[in-house]
């Protein structure tokens, strides 16, 4: 855990790719999980549109609307003391236009006092990332596989198309992003892109070179039982322990043994 309790700020991603000192973000949903990573010391919490699939159910996240990333972020970022708290823009709230995009982004930090956005996209978004900084809204690109457009790429998979990826994340730095999250592609390709780029690079499933790393807090504490892609690490097997819990919980009602005395009033 950080010995350094000030809130975290945009410049100091910068800072820390120049001191090579790795970021660590996690994602976040609601009030009391960010308070338990925010206390744990993780220096990012990303209140990301998987919501869509770990939260909701889903089996892609282009069902999320802006009103429900505003509802989520909200309490991510009334509950972060020091962590950085970064809002996705849902699928189709950013895409038909930057006027669109600025009102989008614009809510999100009005709305939520989350301090920047993150957005899909490389070069097709160099226009609206640009028209965002401008507006002084903080913008993380994210390339590689990009969980919006699942569709055209035929389902979750690992992306190779290694000059293309490059000159994306590139284009994302020179637009003025201050981070880029570079999702499932291979390892050599991570590090070719975090040695080329001016900005930190976050990796999902992009091996170990990357300037830090980000997992669904859901995957990292095994709450999603049966799921357990390449790419994730199992800090935790909270799912077993819930359901062992709830079985206990289920088991004494039914014996009469819960509530007991101590949990009684006289």
């Amino acid at each position: 855990m950080p010995n350094d309790t000030r809130p975290v700020t945009i410049p100091d991603f910068a800072a820390w790719k120049s001191q090579r000192r790795p970021i660590s973000v996690l994602t976040a949903y609601d009030f009391p999980t960010a308070r338990l990573l925010d206390g744990a010391g993780v220096d990012c919490l990303l209140v990301g549109d998987s919501l869509g699939t770990v939260i909701q159910g889903w089996e892609t996240t282009l069902r999320v609307t802006l009103d429900q990333m505003i509802y989520h972020a909200e309490m991510v970022a009334r509950a972060a003391r020091r962590a950085l708290v970064v809002a996705d823009l849902p699928f189709l709230t950013y895409q038909v236009s930057t006027r669109q995009a600025l009102r989008s982004a614009g809510r999100l930090l009005k709305e939520t006092n989350c301090q920047a956005v993150k957005l899909e996209g490389g070069r097709s978004m160099v226009r609206t990332i640009t028209a965002l900084v401008q507006a002084g809204i903080p913008v993380m690109g994210h390339v590689g596989l990009q969980p919006q457009a699942v569709r055209r790429l035929g389902g979750y998979k690992v992306q190779r198309s290694s000059e293309g990826i490059l000159t994306d994340a590139q284009a994302v730095a020179d637009a003025g992003a201050f981070a880029v999250v570079l999702e499932c592609i291979p390892t050599s390709l991570a590090a070719r892109i975090t040695d080329a780029v001016s900005i930190p690079t976050i990796g999902i499933g992009a091996g170990p070179r990357c300037d830090g790393q980000v997992l669904v807090v859901h995957d990292m504490l095994g709450l999603i039982e049966n799921f357990r892609p390449k790419f994730v690490r199992h800090y935790a097997e909270l799912g077993q322990q819930v359901r062992a819990a709830v079985a206990a919980y289920v088991a004494d009602v039914a014996a009469g043994r819960f509530p007991g005395e101590v949990e009684s009033f006289r």
